[in-house]
């Protein structure tokens, strides 16, 4: 009898074998320490045999590599361990945010093998030409990976707005971009040919590759990437919540002062105003971030009290996501990352003070992996 999926269908021979195959690598990738053949088989009860030939063909396949077995007490041959291999497939992740363009090459084991960012405001640039010039850093990635030995698995573009599931960049207010097609404006560069390219929200994209660069960390969380505009990436229970159309998350369009400034989407008052990059600079009197940083080091009280105004506001639109989700994770991401130990305790303070279960159900609030 053929053995049935979880729908009660009888599963192909092939099918069984990727999943096998995916099976084996997803227990490489996630073990402490180098797991053996035999190591293997005894987790996951395949026989021996049949992980010894998936174990050969991902060999095959560059996707893993032998390593020398740690020294063992007792007797027989200690057997060789197996980790992921750096020299086979490769990530390409691209960026474009409101004032920079990156690129950014990341081997099977996490490592960044090429990174390339290009500042300057996007603002007044065509959405054609922004995407031109980010032609070009793709362009010297793909080159860069060839030299490595690396082969392109696939592509992934973070951009700052509402994304459609066929990669339509429907709004991106800071940007000022509405209904630029991006996955089909990059389709054809040579680099990316049979390549899957996804394109997405940046702040989803960053709370996915925290969600995986912290395995053993909550599953539950809100990621805030904090830029010159303010997204949040929301991960339930391992899962990226996107709402019905896909579009959840734009944190720093909520008010927190109803009657205040005008924003670029349109409202007033939007978290944006008061806690985006651009309003802490100036806040400071200070720019570029790496000045802010500094100041803040030397305790310079203009600074302080821009980052405390700032945290609070971010705080105020934080403590409402927690109400309404209950989530015991807070992360900062983007350049909130850098300003955390700033940032944090008036945001904690502002969870303290406005979440319903914050006296029994402490909220971490840290920046990003």
């Amino acid at each position: 009898m053929p053995p049935v999926n979880s729908a009660g269908r009888a599963v192909r021979q092939a099918s069984l074998r990727e999943h096998n195959l995916a099976l084996v690598l997803r227990h490489i990738a996630a073990a402490p320490r180098p797991p053996s053949r035999a190591n293997i088989a005894a987790t996951t009860g395949l026989t021996r045999a049949t992980v010894s030939a998936l174990v050969d063909d991902l060999i095959t396949g560059r996707l893993l590599t032998e390593v020398d077995p740690a020294p063992r007490a007792g007797a027989g041959r200690p057997a060789l361990g197996l980790v992921l291999a750096d020299h086979g497939p490769a990530g390409l992740g691209l960026e474009v945010n409101v004032d920079y363009l990156a690129a950014c090459l990341v081997d099977l084991t996490g490592t960044v093998r090429h990174r390339a960012v290009h500042r300057m405001d996007l603002r007044p640039v065509p959405p054609d030409d922004v995407l031109a010039r980010l032609a070009g850093l793709i362009s010297e990635a793909g080159t860069e990976a060839h030299r490595q030995g690396l082969v392109l698995a696939g592509a992934a573009l973070a951009v700052p707005g509402l994304v459609s599931a066929a990669g339509v960049v429907r709004l991106a207010p800071n940007l000022g971009w509405r209904d630029v097609d991006a996955l089909a404006a990059l389709a054809n560069h040579p680099t990316l040919t049979g390549l899957e390219l996804t394109v997405d929200n940046e702040a989803n994209l960053a709370a996915l590759g925290e969600l995986h660069a912290n395995p053993t960390g909550p599953t539950s969380f809100v990621y805030i990437s904090g830029e010159v505009g303010i997204g949040a990436g929301i991960v339930l229970n391992g899962v990226l919540f996107r709402g019905a159309r896909g579009w959840s998350g734009e944190i720093g369009h909520v008010p927190v002062h109803p009657d205040g400034l005008p924003c670029r989407c349109g409202g007033q008052g939007c978290l944006e105003q008061y806690a985006g990059q651009e309003a802490i600079l100036a806040a400071a009197g200070l720019s570029p971030i790496t000045r802010l940083i500094s100041a803040a080091e030397r305790g310079e009280p203009a600074t302080r009290r821009a980052l405390a105004d700032a945290g609070a506001a971010l705080g105020v639109a934080v403590a409402g996501v927690i109400n309404l989700l209950d989530v015991d994770t807070v992360v900062l991401g983007g350049s909130y990352a850098a300003l955390a130990r700033w940032l944090a305790p008036p945001v904690e303070a502002e969870i303290r003070r406005r979440v319903l279960t914050a006296a029994w159900s402490p909220v971490t609030v840290r920046p990003a992996r």
